[in-house]
Formats: structure tokens, C-alpha cells, sequence
């Protein structure tokens, strides 16, 4: 079959609708998601009202307090964060040719976790608060954040000189990112040891990722990084493209594949320090998101990525809603949830295999 000049296939245009249609869909359905997560919790408050206070009407004095100070910073941070930890896992995926690869699987977020904890209890840039909403302050966010980037690089390097090696396949990478969970996971309970009642408390306080923690300075950081890190893994999606056809390939094709891997991991080093210096180690959504994803959309980078950034917003928003609510008048934190789900869905992929 021939088509004239600048014709485009039709079959090619359903594709792309079908991938646009899909994200498109996903924003629509977070958009609603984020109106509900906004009305409910131990105050309910009618859908109507949170419309009406966003919009900049004044509903009622209590109610704007509630949404603007409380609710709408948490949501907006589990978006923040769900596509953080989406687009970071999507792109070692791609960069390391890891179906399970992501922040938590490979020790990165623990490295991290373990970079804050020296930067809590060594440093003393965290404290403990005797009001349980606030239990958890960080006094020097910067230098927590930096600590844990430090850490997370570390961890980076040690995958990437790993992944060098001929032959390693990804079970060798899984069984490496075990060994560093469990290293940094050892330091962390060290400098536990020998810290102070307050510290202990505010450690293992902060090690259960939450995103309540943030208001508005600490998610205007977070999204700006998240936001940089998306445009940068956007803008390399022909790459990541001709990376998962194999290294060869995308040398023949032009790509600098050992640039766009270094770059591309220490990228998403910094989005997994500042997600877990800010909000604690938040599991299995960097691993979960861009499968489910996959499986929706397809391995295109040019779209997945996209997708995996809707789909991660919508996962750590929901499973935010629901810990606010499944043993209310108490909250849980989202980590235990997004573990709860997380490790059957590992598990699955383990035990059905994967091909590239």
C-alpha cells in the first residue's frame, strides 16, 4: 500500500488517538478524585462547597481553612509524589532494560531514607514535636534533602557498575537492590541504637512514608524537582525508545547510551531524595504505576511516560484517600497501603516472568 506526501496511515492515527484518549481519561478521572479526596476525611464537607472554595468563592471560614491549609496541599503532595515516583521508575526500567527496576526495589529510597536518618540524627536537623499532627519537623529541609540525594547516588553508582557488567540480567539487579535495601536498612537501625529517645521517635516516626507531612513550601519543592525530572525524561523519550531495543541499537542509531544512563539514573536519584527526605520511603509505586501503565498504553516512551505519571498520581491519591478513611477517626500512613498492594503485584511479576 502507498500513501502520498505527508499522508499519515490510518491505522497510525488510531493509534496515537487510542494512547492520547487513555491519558487523557486519567487526568479527567484524577481531576475528580482530587475533588473527592478534598471533601472527605474526619470533617466531611459537600463536594459542592470544595468546588465553590477552589473556584475562590467564600463558602464559609472553616471550610476554607480546612481545604487550603490542610487538604488541598496533602493531595496536590500525593500527586506530586505519585508521579515522581512514576516517572523515576518508568525511566530505570527503560535506562537499565529492568522490567522491575524502581526507586524502592533497587535500595535507592532506602539509601535515601538512611541519608535523612544521618541528617536527623547526626546533623540534628529533625526534631520531634510533642503535637502528633506535626509530630516530625525538619529544620533544615535542605540540608536533609541533600544528605539523602548524597546516599541515593551511592546507591545509583552501585546499580550502574552493576548493570555494566556482561551478562547481568535482571534478577542479578533485583538481588543487588535486596542487598542494598538491606544495607542501608542496617545503618539506619545502627544510628538508631545510638540515638536519644527524641531522635528514635522521630526517625521511626519519619520512616513511615506519609504525604500529610508537606505543606505548601514543601510541595512547591517537590513539584518543582518532579516537574523538572518530567521534562527531562520527555525530552529523552527517543532515547529510552532506542535503549529498549538494546545498547547496540541505540549506538547505531546515534545515542550516547552511556550519557543518557548516567544522567538519566542520577535524575531520578534526586526525585526519590527529595520525595523521601520530604514524606518518608514510600514503596512499590515507581514499580507498579509504569506496568499498569504498560499494560494499558503500550512500551512507547513517547506515551508511557505520560501514562505512567497519570497513573502514579491517581494510585498514591486514592490509596491516600482510602488510609484516611479505612480505619477512620484514625489515619494511616499511605506507605502502608501502597506496601500492601505493591508486594502482591511483585510478587505476580516474579512469578509469571518477564521478556522484554
Amino acid at each position: 500500500m502507498h500513501f502520498a506526501d505527508g499522508e499519515v496511515p490510518a491505522d497510525y492515527l488510531g493509534y496515537v488517538r487510542n494512547k492520547v484518549f487513555w491519558i487523557l481519561g486519567g487526568l479527567l478521572v484524577l481531576l475528580v478524585l482530587l475533588v473527592y479526596s478534598i471533601s472527605v476525611g474526619a470533617v466531611e464537607i459537600p463536594i459542592s462547597d470544595v468546588i465553590a472554595t477552589l473556584l475562590g468563592q467564600n463558602v464559609s471560614h472553616k471550610w476554607d481553612a480546612i481545604i487550603w491549609n490542610i487538604r488541598l496541599p496533602q493531595a496536590l503532595t500525593a500527586i506530586a509524589a505519585g508521579v515522581g515516583l512514576s516517572v523515576a521508575g518508568v525511566a530505570m526500567q527503560s535506562i537499565l532494560r529492568n522490567p522491575l527496576g524502581s526507586p524502592f526495589t533497587l535500595g535507592i529510597s532506602n539509601a535515601g531514607a538512611f541519608g535523612a536518618a544521618v541528617s536527623v540524627i547526626v546533623l540534628g536537623t529533625g526534631t520531634m514535636q510533642s503535637r502528633v499532627a506535626d509530630a516530625v519537623t525538619i529544620n533544615n529541609p535542605y540540608l536533609t534533602t541533600i544528605m539523602a540525594f548524597l546516599f541515593c547516588l551511592l546507591a545509583t553508582a552501585v546499580i550502574l557498575l552493576i548493570s555494566r557488567i556482561r551478562g547481568a540480567s535482571p534478577e542479578v539487579m533485583v538481588l543487588a537492590g535486596v542487598a542494598l535495601s538491606s544495607l542501608f536498612t542496617a545503618g539506619t537501625m545502627f544510628l538508631q541504637f545510638f540515638s536519644n529517645d527524641a531522635q528514635l521517635a522521630a526517625v521511626v516516626f519519619w520512616t513511615f512514608g506519609d504525604v500529610s507531612r508537606a505543606n505548601w513550601p514543601e510541595l512547591a519543592l517537590i513539584a518543582v524537582i518532579v516537574a523538572g525530572a518530567t521534562i527531562y525524561f520527555v525530552a529523552n523519550r527517543w532515547n529510552y525508545n532506542a535503549i529498549d531495543a538494546g545498547d547496540e541499537t541505540a549506538k547505531g542509531l546515534g545515542v550516547n547510551v552511556e550519557r543518557v544512563r548516567l544522567v538519566g539514573m542520577v535524575v531520578a536519584a534526586l526525585v526519590s531524595a527529595v520525595i523521601v527526605a520530604f514524606l518518608g520511603v514510600i514503596g512499590f509505586v515507581g514499580l507498579v504505576c509504569p506496568h499498569m501503565a504498560r499494560r494499558i498504553i503500550g512500551d512507547d516512551q513517547r506515551y508511557l511516560i505520560a501514562g505512567s505519571c497519570v497513573m502514579g498520581g491517581i494510585l498514591l491519591l486514592a490509596s491516600d484517600t482510602v488510609a484516611r478513611l479505612i480505619v477512620a477517626p484514625y489515619v494511616l500512613p499511605v506507605a502502608v497501603l501502597t506496601a500492601f498492594m505493591g508486594a502482591p503485584v511483585f510478587i505476580y511479576l516474579l512469578l509469571r516472568g518477564y521478556r522484554r
